[in-house]
């Protein structure tokens, strides 16, 4: 089970070297007036530092390690 999170943390923290940060689009709505809608979509920008991915990283590895030598 450690090795499985220790691979995951490894994966998560290549991805986040990789992107640098994820973007995700909001809808909000301005106004209503009856059925009219008057809407815009905005766009958000969640930045992650490359400490992050080497956190996870390094932390996946850890895992793996310490999977390893609990089972010998």
């Amino acid at each position: 089970m450690i090795k499985i999170a220790g691979v995951i943390l490894i994966a998560l923290g290549i991805l986040a070297l990789v992107y640098q940060g994820f973007t995700y689009t909001e809808t909000k709505q301005d106004a209503q007036i009856g059925s009219l809608k008057i809407q815009h979509d905005q766009t958000e920008t969640i930045p992650l530092p490359p400490i992050v991915g080497a956190v996870f990283i390094v932390s996946g590895i850890a895992a793996l390690f310490i999977g390893r030598n609990r089972i010998l």
